[in-house]
């Protein structure tokens, strides 16, 4: 679980895996530089704080390299994981080299629904998984593609072309529910507008620094 700034949701997302924990999952955190206090929140709740460069992609990779299992799961800090997802992700790995969930988004918008169920249609017909679908990989799958590519946004994206070589994605129709506090933030259009143009430019070949400048 790659994290920055996040003490106001840290808590409640690690006891959200106890259960988890309890059952032989390895929780590990890495913290791109908060300022916040975010480590010590995250002390006793999970097997281990790592601090790494920031960059969603450099933190998740340094959390691969140090986690002692055999799948890994790259979770967000405002995904939530459904119950089972253990067994299911173990099931999905039995005939698949990775996968995600399928998503639903929380939050007040009406558009929600439809945001998610365009989500989990685009990853069907595409392969292409995002980072709030709780992507899952076999740890020798995800090193023999070389882990997340080094670059601030897209890292995804880039990481389920890689992933599609070999073989595509497993999908879980069992949901996580990620939290829509981006999209109310900056308004539920206008993210989705700004989203699309992303993707777009990035199919279109715009650097990754460069799109990470429009985001921001």
């Amino acid at each position: 679980m790659p994290v920055l700034d996040e003490a106001a949701g840290i808590a409640d997302a690690l006891d959200a895996l106890a259960s988890l924990r309890d059952k032989g999952a390895e929780v590990i955190v890495i913290d791109g530089g908060s300022g916040d206090g975010t480590p010590a929140l995250c002390e006793g709740r999970c097997d281990g704080v790592l601090h790494a460069p920031r960059g969603r992609a450099r933190q998740m990779n340094a959390g691969a390299a140090a986690a002692r299992g055999d799948a890994l799961v790259f979770l967000h800090v405002d995904t939530r994981l459904p119950e089972g997802a253990l067994s299911a992700i173990e099931r999905a790995l039995a005939h698949a080299a990775w996968g995600r969930f399928d998503v639903a988004i929380s939050g007040r918008s009406r558009v929600f629904p439809l945001i998610a169920a365009l989500m989990n249609r685009r990853s069907a017909l595409t392969g292409i998984a995002t980072g709030d679908q709780a992507m899952f990989v076999r740890r020798d799958v995800f090193g023999a593609v070389g882990g997340f590519p080094d670059q601030p946004l897209m890292e995804d994206i880039e990481l389920s072309r890689r992933l599609r070589k070999c073989g595509r994605p497993a999908r879980i129709a069992l949901r996580v529910v990620t939290s829509g506090r981006r999209w109310e933030r900056f308004g539920v259009w206008r993210t989705i507008v700004l989203m699309w143009r992303l993707r777009l430019l990035y199919w279109l070949g715009t650097p990754a620094h460069e799109l990470a400048k429009l985001y921001r």
